[in-house]
């Protein structure tokens, strides 16, 4: 251990993650475990998309790939971006990458450097805090509470900016609350930015398709800090795509130029067939993506209902995304067999030993006592799930 680096030293193991495999585990014992700590959809790829990477394999798609990627996903990108939030780029504007968080972990290492600050809005997506420290930043958390449904304000903001200050991570829909920012919410937002000409925005977009208030809304749509915003979306969530590691990033033309340089020594380009599979994705229609999005909507409505049901369990209603994030500070202090529920994680360790159903710990989210709950599974097993639930909780003393 002594032996490894500082950087990973430092790095925090993913809790979702861990509690994923503690969930494996007890299943190979045999154990029937409700695992809803996973953040991917529960729908297989679309078929159309599976037979253009079957394609991309007969035609010999085996070589390297384009460092910023293919020309046709590019393309496809670029109409995506014009065609669903009205926002032009040029093919140099674009790179894909290795997912999402590799296109994220990209653009905090171009920008990012030692002792620069990073204003991270709480609840936050568990690899934020970790990729920023990575990049040799300093992250500066603004809290938010469920009273107003995880949502920070501009002049929280503002009050974070210091002369340290170089960038802002959004994410709208949000993992891990499912809150989804309005667009007078972002003009706010943007108004504040405008006031620092040396402070950028890494706008996290992942969960677009998956929103339930309508039109998706873009902190880049703002043409005053547009050149400021690096734009950070992919194919796993609307496609049900996790496993084929293909996001992107949108950004000036310096930035994007400075992430193949560093992608050139890092990774090189994504993988052959996996672009050829998003391009196939992006390409065609959103029938899909619509199916999902109303069964997660459905389902959203079944666990706001189930959940309401359970005494002391608060919750908010979310907006987007498949996750519900309830603060479970009632159960804290509370015993079971003469065990304490001290904190979030006794809670999660409790509802899997006992109801074996898995949830993470709010703690990981820069938010204790609360949990995530995913709502990517059938109506069944979270109808299931949250019996399990209500009956393990009413035990607590």
């Amino acid at each position: 251990m002594e032996n490894l680096s500082g950087r990973i030293r430092k790095l925090a193991d993913s809790q979702t993650m861990a509690m994923s495999q503690k969930s494996r585990d007890l299943q190979r014992q045999g154990v029937d475990v409700i695992n809803l700590s996973v953040g991917e959809p529960d729908f297989h790829t679309p078929p159309h998309v599976k037979e253009a990477a079957k394609r991309a394999i007969d035609d010999n798609f085996s070589f390297y790939s384009p460092l910023a990627g293919y020309p046709d996903l590019i393309e496809a990108i670029r109409k995506k971006f014009l065609n669903e939030n009205d926002l032009q780029y040029n093919p140099d504007n674009i790179i894909v990458s290795n997912g999402a968080k590799h296109s994220i972990a990209n653009a905090l290492m171009v920008l990012v450097d030692h002792g620069d600050e990073v204003i991270v809005p709480a609840p936050y997506w568990v690899s934020y805090v970790e990729l920023v420290k990575l990049a040799g930043g300093t992250n500066i958390i603004i809290n938010s509470d469920i009273e107003n449904n995880f949502k920070i304000t501009a002049s929280q903001i503002e009050e974070a900016i210091t002369p340290k200050t170089k960038l802002l991570l959004l994410c709208s829909p949000n993992n891990p609350t499912g809150t989804v920012y309005t667009k007078d919410e972002l003009r706010e937002i943007a108004n504040v930015i405008t006031r620092y000409p040396n402070v950028f925005v890494i706008s996290d977009e992942i969960y677009e398709h998956i929103n339930f208030t309508g039109k998706h809304e873009s902190i880049a749509s703002f043409s005053e800090i547009f050149d400021r915003v690096v734009l950070v979306n992919g194919v796993s969530k609307a496609y049900a795509m996790t496993g084929w590691r293909i996001g992107y990033a949108a950004a000036s033309g310096w930035i994007i130029k400075a992430i193949a340089k560093l992608q050139g020594q890092f990774t090189s380009g994504a993988s052959s067939i996996a672009q050829k599979a998003a391009t196939a994705a992006l390409c065609g229609d959103n029938s899909y993506t619509d199916k999902m999005r109303e069964a997660f909507l459905r389902r959203r409505n079944l666990v706001m209902d189930l959940a309401g049901k359970i005494e002391g369990m608060k919750i908010a209603r979310p907006e987007g995304a498949f996750y519900l994030f309830p603060d479970i500070s009632d159960y804290c202090g509370r015993k079971y067999e003469g065990r304490l529920i001290r904190d979030d994680n006794d809670f999660c360790l409790f509802l899997l030993e006992t109801a074996h159903v898995a949830a993470v710990p709010g703690e990981a989210f820069g938010a204790p006592r609360h949990i995530r709950i995913s709502y990517a599974a059938s109506d069944a097993r979270l109808t299931e799930a949250f019996e399990r639930m209500g009956k393990a909780l009413g035990k607590l003393e």
